[in-house]
Protein backbone atom coordinates (compact mmCIF):
# COMPACT_ATOMS: atom_id res chain seq x y z
CA UNK A 1 0.00 0.00 0.00
CA UNK A 2 1.28 3.40 -0.73
CA UNK A 3 1.05 6.46 1.75
CA UNK A 4 -1.58 8.41 0.11
CA UNK A 5 -3.92 4.93 0.47
CA UNK A 6 -3.05 4.42 4.03
CA UNK A 7 -3.58 7.99 5.42
CA UNK A 8 -7.08 7.97 3.65
CA UNK A 9 -7.85 4.32 5.30
CA UNK A 10 -6.81 5.54 9.17
CA UNK A 11 -8.89 8.99 8.60
CA UNK A 12 -11.80 6.99 8.51
CA UNK A 13 -10.88 4.95 10.91
CA UNK A 14 -8.92 6.82 13.85
CA UNK A 15 -10.33 8.63 16.69
CA UNK A 16 -8.05 10.98 18.75
CA UNK A 17 -11.01 13.12 20.35
CA UNK A 18 -13.75 11.32 21.90
CA UNK A 19 -16.28 14.48 22.37
CA UNK A 20 -19.33 14.05 19.95
CA UNK A 21 -18.60 9.90 19.39
CA UNK A 22 -21.36 8.33 18.99
CA UNK A 23 -20.84 4.08 17.54
CA UNK A 24 -23.73 4.60 15.51
CA UNK A 25 -21.77 7.13 13.24
CA UNK A 26 -19.49 4.18 12.39
CA UNK A 27 -21.08 1.36 9.33
CA UNK A 28 -19.42 -2.10 10.13
CA UNK A 29 -20.05 -2.93 5.88
CA UNK A 30 -17.64 0.12 5.37
CA UNK A 31 -15.00 -1.29 3.31
CA UNK A 32 -13.66 2.51 1.99
CA UNK A 33 -14.31 1.05 -1.91
CA UNK A 34 -12.60 4.76 -3.33
CA UNK A 35 -9.48 3.87 -1.44
CA UNK A 36 -8.96 0.41 -1.94
CA UNK A 37 -11.13 -2.97 -4.21
CA UNK A 38 -11.09 -6.24 -2.42
CA UNK A 39 -9.95 -7.65 -5.61
CA UNK A 40 -6.57 -6.15 -4.09
CA UNK A 41 -7.41 -6.70 -0.67
CA UNK A 42 -4.97 -9.71 -0.49
CA UNK A 43 -2.33 -8.72 -2.43
CA UNK A 44 -2.20 -5.36 -0.05
CA UNK A 45 -2.50 -7.01 2.63
CA UNK A 46 0.07 -9.71 1.78
CA UNK A 47 2.92 -6.47 1.30
CA UNK A 48 1.67 -4.25 4.35
CA UNK A 49 2.57 -7.61 6.41
CA UNK A 50 5.77 -7.79 4.99
CA UNK A 51 6.14 -3.91 5.74
CA UNK A 52 5.22 -4.54 9.27
CA UNK A 53 7.76 -7.04 9.57
CA UNK A 54 10.47 -4.83 8.35
CA UNK A 55 9.85 -2.16 10.75
CA UNK A 56 8.94 -4.63 13.38
CA UNK A 57 13.18 -5.66 12.98
CA UNK A 58 13.98 -1.75 12.84
CA UNK A 59 12.06 -1.66 16.16
CA UNK A 60 13.85 -4.97 17.97
CA UNK A 61 17.19 -3.25 16.84
CA UNK A 62 16.61 -0.03 18.01
CA UNK A 63 15.09 -1.52 21.63
CA UNK A 64 13.80 2.42 22.60
CA UNK A 65 10.12 2.47 22.03
CA UNK A 66 7.65 -0.42 21.89
CA UNK A 67 4.40 -0.99 20.95
CA UNK A 68 1.38 -1.92 22.46
CA UNK A 69 -2.18 -3.17 20.56
CA UNK A 70 -4.52 -3.69 22.21
CA UNK A 71 -7.76 -5.55 20.73
CA UNK A 72 -11.19 -5.07 22.01
CA UNK A 73 -14.49 -6.47 20.25
CA UNK A 74 -18.20 -8.19 20.91
CA UNK A 75 -17.69 -12.46 20.64
CA UNK A 76 -17.15 -13.72 16.82
CA UNK A 77 -15.66 -9.85 15.41
CA UNK A 78 -12.41 -11.33 14.77
CA UNK A 79 -10.18 -10.68 17.19
CA UNK A 80 -8.18 -14.14 16.72
CA UNK A 81 -8.01 -13.67 13.16
CA UNK A 82 -6.77 -10.85 12.84
CA UNK A 83 -4.39 -10.63 15.43
CA UNK A 84 -2.75 -13.99 13.45
CA UNK A 85 -2.60 -12.79 10.24
CA UNK A 86 -1.13 -9.55 10.76
CA UNK A 87 1.79 -10.74 12.93
CA UNK A 88 1.91 -13.42 10.54
CA UNK A 89 5.29 -12.52 8.79
CA UNK A 90 6.72 -11.10 11.71
CA UNK A 91 9.77 -12.58 14.12
CA UNK A 92 7.95 -14.51 16.98
CA UNK A 93 10.99 -12.94 19.16
CA UNK A 94 9.88 -9.64 18.94
CA UNK A 95 6.13 -9.89 19.99
CA UNK A 96 3.89 -11.38 22.61
CA UNK A 97 0.32 -11.56 22.70
CA UNK A 98 -1.68 -12.20 25.89
CA UNK A 99 -5.12 -12.83 25.99
CA UNK A 100 -6.58 -11.93 28.85
CA UNK A 101 -9.89 -14.16 30.77
CA UNK A 102 -11.49 -13.48 33.44
CA UNK A 103 -9.44 -12.56 36.63
CA UNK A 104 -7.78 -14.94 39.13
CA UNK A 105 -8.14 -14.54 42.82
CA UNK A 106 -4.53 -13.25 42.71
CA UNK A 107 -5.22 -10.44 40.09
CA UNK A 108 -8.47 -9.89 42.23
CA UNK A 109 -6.55 -8.96 45.07
CA UNK A 110 -4.75 -6.15 43.40
CA UNK A 111 -5.96 -2.82 41.96
CA UNK A 112 -7.53 -3.60 38.27
CA UNK A 113 -4.52 -2.26 36.35
CA UNK A 114 -2.06 -4.33 38.01
CA UNK A 115 -2.32 -7.67 36.03
CA UNK A 116 -1.96 -5.56 32.40
CA UNK A 117 0.96 -3.74 33.88
CA UNK A 118 2.78 -7.14 34.14
CA UNK A 119 2.23 -8.03 30.57
CA UNK A 120 3.43 -4.96 28.68
CA UNK A 121 5.59 -5.36 25.98
CA UNK A 122 9.63 -4.77 26.73
CA UNK A 123 11.63 -1.64 25.18
CA UNK A 124 12.19 -2.97 21.20
CA UNK A 125 9.13 -5.24 21.53
CA UNK A 126 5.57 -5.16 19.98
CA UNK A 127 2.71 -6.40 22.83
CA UNK A 128 -0.82 -7.52 21.81
CA UNK A 129 -3.36 -7.88 24.27
CA UNK A 130 -6.27 -9.68 23.58
CA UNK A 131 -8.96 -8.24 25.19
CA UNK A 132 -7.73 -5.88 27.84
CA UNK A 133 -8.18 -3.51 30.94
CA UNK A 134 -11.12 -2.30 28.91
CA UNK A 135 -12.83 -5.54 30.34
CA UNK A 136 -13.11 -3.63 33.77
CA UNK A 137 -15.18 -0.43 32.00
CA UNK A 138 -16.97 -2.98 30.01
CA UNK A 139 -18.05 -6.34 30.95
CA UNK A 140 -18.05 -5.31 34.41
CA UNK A 141 -19.94 -2.09 33.52
CA UNK A 142 -22.67 -4.46 31.84
CA UNK A 143 -22.90 -7.40 34.71
CA UNK A 144 -21.64 -5.10 37.73
CA UNK A 145 -22.54 -7.67 40.31
CA UNK A 146 -18.68 -8.44 38.95
CA UNK A 147 -17.80 -5.61 40.96
CA UNK A 148 -18.54 -7.75 44.10
CA UNK A 149 -15.52 -10.06 43.42
CA UNK A 150 -13.55 -7.48 43.70
CA UNK A 151 -13.11 -6.48 47.41
CA UNK A 152 -13.53 -2.61 46.85
CA UNK A 153 -14.68 -0.79 49.95
CA UNK A 154 -18.37 0.29 50.07
CA UNK A 155 -17.85 3.85 49.43
CA UNK A 156 -15.66 3.46 46.27
CA UNK A 157 -18.67 1.04 44.65
CA UNK A 158 -21.23 4.27 43.67
CA UNK A 159 -22.21 5.43 40.00
CA UNK A 160 -18.58 7.22 40.22
CA UNK A 161 -16.25 3.93 39.44
CA UNK A 162 -16.75 4.07 35.98
CA UNK A 163 -15.92 7.51 35.42
CA UNK A 164 -13.02 6.79 37.86
CA UNK A 165 -11.32 3.95 35.99
CA UNK A 166 -11.94 5.69 32.40
CA UNK A 167 -9.64 8.82 34.10
CA UNK A 168 -7.58 5.79 35.15
CA UNK A 169 -7.14 4.49 32.27
CA UNK A 170 -6.44 7.40 30.24
CA UNK A 171 -3.91 8.47 32.79
CA UNK A 172 -2.09 5.20 32.76
CA UNK A 173 -2.40 5.41 28.41
CA UNK A 174 -0.74 9.04 28.53
CA UNK A 175 2.20 7.61 31.16
CA UNK A 176 3.50 5.17 29.28
CA UNK A 177 3.20 7.06 25.84
CA UNK A 178 5.45 9.18 28.21
CA UNK A 179 7.88 5.98 28.87
CA UNK A 180 8.18 5.33 25.24
CA UNK A 181 5.41 2.76 24.70
CA UNK A 182 3.10 3.55 21.31
CA UNK A 183 -0.96 2.20 22.49
CA UNK A 184 -3.60 1.56 19.69
CA UNK A 185 -6.77 0.62 20.48
CA UNK A 186 -8.65 -1.57 18.11
CA UNK A 187 -12.32 -1.98 18.37
CA UNK A 188 -13.45 -4.72 15.91
CA UNK A 189 -17.01 -3.03 15.15
CA UNK A 190 -19.11 -6.09 13.62
CA UNK A 191 -22.91 -5.77 13.74
CA UNK A 192 -25.45 -7.93 14.94
CA UNK A 193 -26.50 -9.06 12.32
CA UNK A 194 -23.25 -10.07 11.05
CA UNK A 195 -22.43 -11.79 14.46
CA UNK A 196 -26.00 -14.38 14.27
CA UNK A 197 -24.45 -15.00 10.92
CA UNK A 198 -21.14 -16.30 12.20
CA UNK A 199 -22.42 -17.74 15.28
CA UNK A 200 -24.71 -20.01 13.27
CA UNK A 201 -21.41 -20.54 11.16
CA UNK A 202 -19.66 -21.95 14.39
CA UNK A 203 -23.21 -24.38 15.18
CA UNK A 204 -23.28 -25.29 11.59
CA UNK A 205 -19.63 -26.80 10.98
CA UNK A 206 -18.38 -29.15 13.20
CA UNK A 207 -14.54 -28.22 12.55
CA UNK A 208 -15.81 -24.84 14.09
CA UNK A 209 -17.61 -26.44 17.33
CA UNK A 210 -14.76 -25.57 19.32
CA UNK A 211 -15.18 -21.80 18.99
CA UNK A 212 -18.79 -21.53 20.15
CA UNK A 213 -19.75 -21.66 23.63
CA UNK A 214 -23.59 -21.14 24.45
CA UNK A 215 -23.12 -18.47 26.75
CA UNK A 216 -22.09 -16.21 23.86
CA UNK A 217 -25.36 -16.06 22.81
CA UNK A 218 -26.96 -15.30 26.36
CA UNK A 219 -23.98 -11.91 25.93
CA UNK A 220 -25.80 -11.26 22.79
CA UNK A 221 -28.74 -10.33 24.77
CA UNK A 222 -26.66 -7.19 26.25
CA UNK A 223 -26.06 -5.81 22.92
CA UNK A 224 -27.35 -2.62 23.71
CA UNK A 225 -25.69 -2.35 27.23
CA UNK A 226 -22.50 -3.02 25.57
CA UNK A 227 -22.67 -0.55 23.30
CA UNK A 228 -23.33 1.93 25.03
CA UNK A 229 -20.03 0.69 27.07
CA UNK A 230 -17.97 0.85 24.21
CA UNK A 231 -19.42 4.17 23.50
CA UNK A 232 -18.76 5.53 26.86
CA UNK A 233 -14.94 4.05 27.17
CA UNK A 234 -13.78 4.83 23.23
CA UNK A 235 -15.38 8.51 23.82
CA UNK A 236 -13.02 8.54 27.57
CA UNK A 237 -9.90 7.57 26.47
CA UNK A 238 -9.52 8.50 22.60
CA UNK A 239 -6.51 10.45 22.90
CA UNK A 240 -3.15 11.92 20.32
CA UNK A 241 -1.22 9.68 23.05
CA UNK A 242 -3.38 6.27 22.52
CA UNK A 243 -5.88 6.26 19.58
CA UNK A 244 -8.46 4.32 19.03
CA UNK A 245 -9.23 2.79 15.78
CA UNK A 246 -13.07 2.21 15.30
CA UNK A 247 -12.87 -0.62 12.40
CA UNK A 248 -15.20 -2.20 10.21
CA UNK A 249 -15.22 -5.67 11.10
CA UNK A 250 -18.00 -7.81 8.62
CA UNK A 251 -15.16 -7.97 6.11
CA UNK A 252 -12.54 -9.53 7.66
CA UNK A 253 -9.75 -8.67 4.59
CA UNK A 254 -10.61 -5.16 5.74
CA UNK A 255 -10.16 -5.08 9.17
CA UNK A 256 -6.84 -7.12 9.02
CA UNK A 257 -5.76 -4.32 6.41
CA UNK A 258 -6.80 -1.13 8.67
CA UNK A 259 -4.63 -2.61 11.91
CA UNK A 260 -1.65 -3.73 9.81
CA UNK A 261 -1.75 -0.17 7.99
CA UNK A 262 -2.37 1.71 11.54
CA UNK A 263 0.50 -0.52 12.91
CA UNK A 264 2.89 0.52 9.63
CA UNK A 265 1.58 4.01 10.51
CA UNK A 266 2.67 4.44 13.90
CA UNK A 267 5.78 2.64 13.50
CA UNK A 268 6.87 4.92 10.62
CA UNK A 269 6.05 8.09 12.67
CA UNK A 270 8.91 7.10 14.82
CA UNK A 271 11.57 7.50 11.93
CA UNK A 272 13.80 4.46 12.93
CA UNK A 273 16.85 3.25 11.99
CA UNK A 274 19.57 0.51 12.64
CA UNK A 275 21.68 1.63 15.47
CA UNK A 276 25.14 3.29 14.52
CA UNK A 277 27.78 1.07 15.05
CA UNK A 278 31.18 2.75 16.83
CA UNK A 279 34.05 3.28 14.95
CA UNK A 280 35.99 0.68 17.57
CA UNK A 281 33.32 -1.41 16.68
CA UNK A 282 33.99 -0.84 12.54
CA UNK A 283 37.38 -1.46 13.40
CA UNK A 284 36.20 -4.96 14.71
CA UNK A 285 34.18 -6.31 12.26
CA UNK A 286 36.83 -5.27 9.53
CA UNK A 287 38.87 -7.31 11.32
CA UNK A 288 36.95 -10.29 12.01
CA UNK A 289 36.12 -9.86 7.67
CA UNK A 290 39.97 -10.16 7.35
CA UNK A 291 40.70 -13.16 9.49
CA UNK A 292 37.41 -15.25 7.68
CA UNK A 293 38.95 -14.29 4.47
CA UNK A 294 42.00 -16.03 5.52
CA UNK A 295 40.23 -19.44 6.53
CA UNK A 296 41.01 -22.34 4.36
CA UNK A 297 37.81 -24.25 3.30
Amino acid sequence: MNGKQIKKLLERTRLTEGRGFRLRDHDPDDTAPKVVREAEGEALLEAAVARLAELQTLLYADSGWSLLGVFQAMDAAGKDGTIKHVMSGVNPQGVQVHSFKAPSSDELAHDFLWRVQRELPKRGHIGIFNRSHYEEVLITRVHPELLERQNLPDALRGKQVWRDRLRDIAGWESYLARQGTVVLKFFLNISRAEQKKRFLDRIDKPAKHWKFRPEDVTERGHWDAYMDAYEAAIAATATEDSPWFVVPANSKWFARLVVVSAMIDALERLELEPPRVSPEDSARMIEARRRLELERD
